[in-house]
């Protein structure tokens, strides 16, 4: 089309003054500009497109792996719920404990999903090979030493927490049994990690589901009694956990050394040179001790809080976990969102698309906030009927009831926090969500939850007022971060 209308133009333009000239080779200009720009525009749209496809692809098993997994959590509560409220209150306690621990496997697997997606994306494979070989080995020897720390002393660390007499019979055998298990977690949250970083999440969310159904069959076989199985209450919930991750460990490696990495490619991974090994583990490390230190801030955070609402009586705390378990449902779409925004921007950043990054980055919070807020509302009309499904006790079901209500406004800066925290590691920017937190974690978080629920005796109310103030400040500040693009070229593939 632009060399017809030049032709055009010359043939025209020779009984022309030079000015008609000159105009008529401007007109050929802007012509042949704007066909540029408009194949430009629909190849740039076409890119967004696929972008924001891709995004979805991967957050779609990802949310069924994370509602599978709330579900396997909500089904002890439940189960446990129909034994005794009081093992409600003791096993989530010590759920809190051992999910606290098991932060120190993020350590290495934050920085294996960052580094894995840059090396992708770099289109450097050998290198995501060595990642995921090394963050095995690290999380092996964590998770065996983090093993025996949590089964030994799971009586010194539950009294530490202030649990009664009464829950501690409930508490410690659970914590004994699921703490000796740990380092099954540790493979399979590496695995799983390395997994999704090459867009291959369809298989932890098949893993995850595989493991819903043993857990919840053998909840029923060994908390009850039934199908000639001893009833064990409590002990009995732990003993499904610890078969249910055994059977996931194990199915993981299986897909991991026949779909992902071949059993001699991870082991020659280990043949490198001592420099690229020790290079990797020190990037492993640069990412994950600074990202894992802001978990283990806000879980330390959330111990602390339940050590306040301890004092506030049983029924506060059990009511504390119904909610939590009930609410995890609200947030869990913006998780995923979070996940799959942060692989496929970990890809973009490694083949240095910033631009794109940035774009998808706010099209991911918006879908993400959309989400969550209709699913917090929802929470809250009908979070006094599913308390009655759970409890008898008209206290637990009044105060959750408000709650939910309150947690609405909870939920606004989570959204932000999650997806900010998770999408800024992908890209590098490792330590700004550090300092943020322990920041305002503590501050706002813990001091206005100890000023709120216990000095001024608003109670469980005012612990979650707290927790307005907390998740709203640091929303405020990941959004201005992101807005202000200087977390731009902290990639580490060089």
């Amino acid at each position: 089309m632009s060399l017809f209308f030049l032709f055009a133009i010359h043939k025209k333009s020779k009984s022309c003054f030079p000015f008609r000239r000159v105009y008529a080779i401007l007109l050929y200009i802007c012509a042949d500009f704007s066909d540029s720009y408009e194949k430009m525009t629909t190849i740039q749209a076409e890119k967004s497109i696929n972008l924001r496809r891709q995004v979805r692809k991967l957050s779609i098993p990802i949310f069924i792996e994370m509602l599978l997994v709330t579900t396997m959590g909500a089904t002890d509560t439940f189960m446990l719920s129909q034994y005794a409220d009081d093992a409600v209150a003791a096993v989530g306690v010590a759920n809190q404990l051992i999910t606290f621990a098991f932060l120190v496997f993020q350590i290495i697997n934050i920085g294996t999903t960052v580094l894995c997606s840059q090396y992708l994306g770099a289109g450097r494979r050998d290198k995501m090979v060595q990642v995921t070989a090394m963050a095995l080995l690290l999380n092996i020897v964590s998770g065996v030493l983090l093993s025996m720390l949590l089964s030994l002393g799971a009586p010194f660390l539950l009294d530490l927490m202030g649990l009664d007499n009464d829950l501690m019979s409930h508490g410690c055998p659970y914590m004994e049994l699921v703490g000796a298990f740990a380092f099954f977690q540790a493979l399979h949250m590496t695995v799983s990690a390395s997994l999704r970083a090459d867009n291959k999440a369809f298989y932890p969310m098949f893993v995850v589901l595989l493991v819903n159904v043993v857990n919840a069959v053998g909840n029923y076989a060994f908390i009850f009694g039934h199908w000639g199985c001893p009833a064990m209450g409590v002990l009995g919930a732990a003993t499904s956990t610890v078969i249910s991750r055994g059977v996931a460990t194990v199915t993981l490696f299986i897909i991991l050394f026949n779909r992902h990495i071949p059993y001699r490619q991870l082991m020659d991974a280990f043949h490198a040179p001592i420099a690229e090994l020790k290079n990797v583990m020190h990037n492993l490390l640069r990412i994950g001790l600074p990202s894992a230190g802001e978990n283990m801030s806000y879980n330390a955070q959330q111990v602390v809080i339940t050590y306040f609402i301890n004092m506030l009586g049983n029924e506060a705390l059990t009511t504390r976990m119904y909610v939590v378990n009930a609410v995890m449902f609200v947030y869990i779409f913006c998780i995923c969102i979070s996940q799959g925004a942060s692989i496929t921007i970990g890809h973009l950043v490694g083949d240095n698309r910033y631009h794109a990054s940035y774009k998808l980055g706010w099209y991911s919070l918006k879908l993400g906030i959309a989400a969550t807020m209709v699913m917090s509302v929802a929470c809250a009309f009908a979070g006094g009927t599913v308390l009655s499904f759970l409890t008898d006790n008209a206290e637990i079901i009044a105060l959750g009831s408000t709650i939910f209500f309150v947690d609405i406004a909870v939920e606004i800066g989570k959204v932000c926090n999650i997806f900010y925290t998770t999408v800024l590691r992908s890209v590098g920017d490792v330590n700004f969500p550090f300092y943020v937190g322990i920041t305002v974690q503590w501050l706002a978080g813990v001091f206005c939850g100890w000023l709120f629920g216990l000095v001024f005796g608003w109670g469980l109310v005012g612990m979650w007022c707290a927790f307005i103030l907390d998740e709203g400040i640091r929303g405020l500040i990941f959004v201005w971060r992101w807005h202000s693009k200087r977390w731009q070229q902290r990639s580490f593939v060089k």
